[in-house]
């Protein structure tokens, strides 16, 4: 039997990190995947998916991801019920997640939010040759 899923969206809003009574971190975020069709309109569809990362990955995801990030999500699906206040039973899918990449640099996000605010002058990049040759001594090589 196989249960695997992967996934490329973005994050609808901030991951949500929070720790369970014995100290596991966990983060739940939504994931935004596009339809790979349009609607009878012309429109771009998406499904909004749950997610659920434990443990070092949960930590890792509450503190570099943000909502409108991209990316990419390795897990499987589980479905969970429970019964809530009015006695009926509710049913929840999701996806346990045991791997998440991050598919742009945190530079780009940064980039893009400090070009709102017209900072972006202080991120220059220092290995950018401008056009000019770079002076490379040749026992700077290592091949």
């Amino acid at each position: 039997m196989l249960n695997r899923v992967i996934l490329i969206g973005r994050l609808t809003r901030d991951p949500e990190l929070r720790y369970t009574p014995a100290g596991v971190a966990v983060t739940q975020f939504t994931l935004a995947v596009d339809r790979p069709f349009t609607s009878q309109g012309g429109e771009k569809e998406a499904d909004f998916i749950p997610v659920v990362t434990w443990r070092q990955l949960a930590e890792t995801v509450a503190n570099y991801c943000r909502k409108g990030r991209l990316v990419a999500v390795e897990g499987r699906i589980q479905v969970r019920n429970y019964e809530n206040n009015e006695g009926k039973r509710v049913y929840v899918t999701e996806i346990i997640a045991d791997n998440v990449r991050f598919l742009e640099s945190q530079n780009k996000d940064n980039n893009r939010s400090n070009s709102n605010s017209n900072r972006n002058s202080n991120n220059q990049d220092p290995f950018s040759d401008n056009g000019k040759p770079i002076d490379i001594s040749d026992d700077d090589l290592p091949f």
